[in-house]
């Protein structure tokens, strides 16, 4: 089941929003997290008992971690639970992987374990992780009701995609919550937002990278509008789905960190990674990189920080080469800014340092949407000419007229402008008033638009599913 399916919309949500609402309050967690389980099931009954076992382990650990914290018996407990959650990650999602790599190594043909990587295990193990650590350092307490814990992990707005929520962003209204009319409208208004860019554009984006990416030979410019799609359409994909969930979760109550902040919009790849997928960046900073040394080291040690950190980034993205090439990309770019390039792009102006910073990134996401690392390095050889293909031809000059319009409102919706002609409206009574009229029509011909293109059963792809 997903956000932008007509299951959800139509079937799932509104029987739980008339539940939830008239149920009394001690029975919304309970409602939530029934919901929440029923969600998982649906989407992946094969798994199901991975995620209990996950979310037992997490909580029976966090409770004797807690119990013992400063004894000798705290620490290979908080052992035991990091390698009981990393350690189903590590099979589950890479164990494939490392065995593919080793037959191809001993070139003894491919690897004989073939296996589903179970929904949103990168996503719910992290927040396990985080809650062990903050309870092992007495940052937090942990949480004594097993209702509640399992609730903050599987609560389905932000289970199998995210943002990253921390135990500290939801422990108060795990316990106590209290929701407004202006909440609620605040919540619905980011989720319909974030249904628009999700269907509407980001599908429409994917349509122009299927249309486009050359299935022989190709063109340069063909490789060119492939990439800018696929780097337009992410971002929508991903924020809008991160809208949803931050808007879901304000319905119910909860506060969920933003995921995104305009990074296409960044003067340097250090502000592209403060600004995209903001709740994964912190993660690793505070749980890997802080503990590491930070950039409070000597030179070389600080490289193989930046180092460790985006091989990992890149490693949780996907188990492929393609993606711990990826990661090693940008932290080969963040190095290069952090001891020589940022200070000489603050006397550029700012139109180039945005051009770099989305050159950069439209190469890095060819890398990240290759179907492996040989399949990336021949697609940015291709771009640049390397592949001996002409520049252009019909077919392509075609598709960039045919999608003209929506690379434009895509490359206008990634910045902050849209928001900053409403802040301008709403400095005039005139356009407080036309705002007043106009935002509940707009929202509800997305929604209308969506509903349209979900029943047309056009394509609808989430690209953060299989991360």
């Amino acid at each position: 089941m997903v956000f932008a399916g007509l299951v959800f919309l139509y079937c799932f949500l509104p029987p739980l929003l008339g539940c939830y609402f008239l149920v009394p309050d001690k029975l919304k967690n309970h409602v939530l997290l029934a919901a929440s389980l029923l969600f998982y099931f649906y989407g992946e009954p094969a798994y199901f008992l991975l995620l209990f076992l996950s979310l037992a382990s997490g909580y029976l650990h966090g409770l004797v971690i807690d119990r013992y914290r400063g004894r000798s018996i705290a620490r290979p407990v908080f052992i035991s639970s990091l390698c009981v959650s990393l350690g189903l990650l590590c099979y589950y999602k890479y164990a494939g992987f490392f065995l593919a790599s080793f037959h191809a190594l001993r070139g003894t043909g491919p690897a004989p374990l073939r296996q589903m990587q179970p929904l949103g295990i990168s996503f719910y193990t992290f927040q396990i992780v985080s809650y062990t650590i903050d309870v092992y350092y007495g940052r937090v307490a942990a949480q004594k009701s097993f209702l509640k814990f399992a609730l903050y992990v599987s609560m389905f707005p932000q289970l199998v995609a995210g943002p990253i929520v921390r135990y500290t962003d939801v422990a108060a209204a795990l316990d106590r919550r209290t929701g407004s009319a202006a909440e609620i409208a605040c919540g619905v208004r980011r989720f319909i937002v974030g249904l628009g860019k999700k269907v509407l554009l980001a599908n429409t984006l994917g349509e122009l990278c299927k249309a486009a990416t050359p299935s022989g030979a190709g063109t340069v410019a063909a490789y060119w509008l492939a990439a800018i799609g696929f780097t337009l359409q992410i971002y929508f994909d991903f924020s809008g789905y991160s809208d949803m969930a931050i808007g879901l979760g304000r319905i119910f109550g909860f506060h969920f960190p933003e995921n995104f902040l305009y990074p296409y919009i960044s003067r340097s790849i250090t502000e592209f990674w403060r600004r995209w997928h903001i709740s994964l960046s912190s993660w690793f900073r505070d749980y890997v990189y802080i503990p590491l040394g930070g950039s409070r080291v000597a030179a070389g040690r600080l490289m193989l920080n930046l180092t460790i950190v985006w091989f990992l980034t890149g490693f949780w993205h996907g188990a492929g080469w393609n993606f711990i090439a990826w990661g090693l990309y940008f932290a080969l770019l963040l190095v290069v800014e952090k001891f020589y390039l940022l200070n000489r792009l603050e006397k550029l102006p700012a139109f180039v340092r945005h051009l770099y910073v989305l050159f950069f990134v439209v190469l890095g996401f060819v890398l990240f949407n290759a179907a492996g690392l040989s399949d990336g390095l021949d697609r940015i050889a291709a771009m640049f000419g390397l592949a001996g293909i002409p520049l252009t031809d019909v077919q392509t000059l075609y598709n960039a007229g045919s999608y003209a319009v929506v690379l434009l409102i895509a490359a206008c919706g990634a910045t902050p402008l849209p928001a900053m002609a409403a802040a301008a409206l709403k400095k005039s009574r005139g356009g407080r008033l036309c705002l007043t009229i106009a935002e509940p029509l707009c929202l509800l011909l997305i929604l209308l638009a969506v509903t349209a293109y979900l029943v047309d059963g056009s394509f609808n792809p989430f690209l953060y599913f299989r991360f």
